[in-house]
Formats: C-alpha cells, structure tokens, sequence
C-alpha cells in the first residue's frame, strides 16, 4: 500500500506565504493560520507513513480519518474566527477612545465568546463540501482497512477519496477567505458606528434652559416684579440688604 502525495491535491493551500492583494476592510491576513493547517496536515500524513512503514496498514487509514481532517479544519476555523474578534475589539475600543463612548455603552458592543461562534458559523459555513468528501472518505475505510483481496481493491478507492478530501478543503478555505472579507465589512460598518457616537445634547439643553427659568423667576422677584413666596423672604432680604 502507498499512501499519496497531499501537497499538489491541497493544491494552493500549500502554496508558500503571501500578501494577499485584498486583505479586506480590517486587513486580517490569515496567512500564519492557513500554514498552520497546512503543517498539521502534512503531520498527520507523516504519522499515516510511519505506522505504513511499520506495517500497521488500519492505523494508518484511520490516522487520516474523518475525524483528524475534522479536527484541523475546526480549529482553523476557530482560530480566523478569534482573530476576527480581536481585532474588531481593538478597533472598537480605539473608535470608542475617540468618540468618548462610555464604557457601559462600550461593553454591551464588545464581541464575546458567543459573537465568536456565530462568526466561526459564517466563515465556515463554505466547509459543507468539504464535510461531504470526509463522508464519502469514511465510507472507503473498511475496505481499504481489510486484509487480503478486499484490502487490496478498497486502497485505490480509499487514495481517490483522500485525494478529492484535499481538494475540497483548499475550496473550503479559499471560500472562508472570501467569507472573511465579508465578515470584515460587516464590523466595519459597526466600529464607524462608534466612531460617530455622540453624547446627546438634550439633557444639557434642558438643564441650560432650567438655570435660565430659575435665574430669570429669581430676577424678576429680586426686582419688585413678582410677590416674594414666604420661603424666598429671608434669602430676598439679605440680598437687599447688601445693595
């Protein structure tokens, strides 16, 4: 049994490094994460060789399994997801400096654990086809997994299937990326929200407009145009008294 080559059916998602050209709004790279997923898929693979090599055919089928492939896809997935809220925090809190929100009204903005998954959710949601070839691979194990004829037959369904595995989540990434981007204006548009905030003029127009009733009624019994009320005589008094 030979266990195939990943890199050219990861196809671009083992490319090296890059700036991306349209980082999008808030200019998050991904860059790191996607190598990252790459590596551990290239760990795993090393590991399916090694138990290969040792002759132990069923754990190196199942050390490329559904659940490993899982595995690493939900973790980049989570890990573009908290990135996202991290940099949208610091975004929010600079915006909130500058527009003097208050930091009630700041915390009730600020992204939580929950804001998170819900933005896992969407970036990831691009993953359905991905998660379908890891079905279709999981199908081909036990066949591939048996010894003698069977075995034999199931390998080379079993290695198409790992291959279309790989193909489909270097679709499922690039479609996270373009999800991202979206996901970047969405916030966008909130950390300007912010920005713009500005404190309600109301309460000090009405408090301005208090003081000038009050000063304007205290003017008018000071100068002999309206009756004193009892409780005002004494203030009233002393105040003419120093004239």
């Amino acid at each position: 049994m030979t266990l195939p080559e990943l890199g050219p059916s990861l196809g671009r998602l083992a490319d090296p490094p890059v700036a991306p050209s349209d980082p999008g709004a808030l200019a998050i790279v991904l860059e790191d994460i996607r190598l990252d997923l790459v590596t551990r898929i290239f760990d795993v693979a090393g590991a399916a060789r090694a138990f290969l090599a040792a002759g132990d055919r069923e754990s190196a089928i199942t050390s490329l399994g559904r659940v490993a492939w899982l595995e690493l896809w939900e973790k980049a997935v989570g890990a573009a997801a908290h990135r996202v809220a991290d940099v949208v925090n610091d975004r929010l809190r600079e915006a909130a400096t500058e527009s003097r929100l208050p930091p009630g009204r700041l915390a009730s903005v600020l992204l939580d654990a929950e804001d998170v998954r819900a933005i896992g959710a969407r970036i990831g949601s691009g993953g359905a086809t991905f998660v379908s070839a890891l079905d279709s691979l999981e199908q081909t194990v036990p066949a591939a997994s048996a010894s003698g004829t069977r075995g034999n037959l199931g390998q080379e369904e079993w290695q198409t299937a790992l291959a279309t595995t790989a193909r489909r989540l270097e679709s499922a990434w690039f479609t996270l990326v373009d999800a991202m981007k979206i996901e970047q204006q969405r916030w966008k548009d909130e950390i300007e929200r912010v920005r713009t905030w500005r404190r309600p003029q109301w309460p000090l127009w009405m408090v301005t407009l208090l003081v000038l009733l009050v000063l304007s009624y205290w003017g008018l019994l000071l100068g002999g145009y309206l009756p004193v009320p009892e409780p005002l005589k004494t203030l009233a008094e002393l105040w003419w008294s120093r004239l």
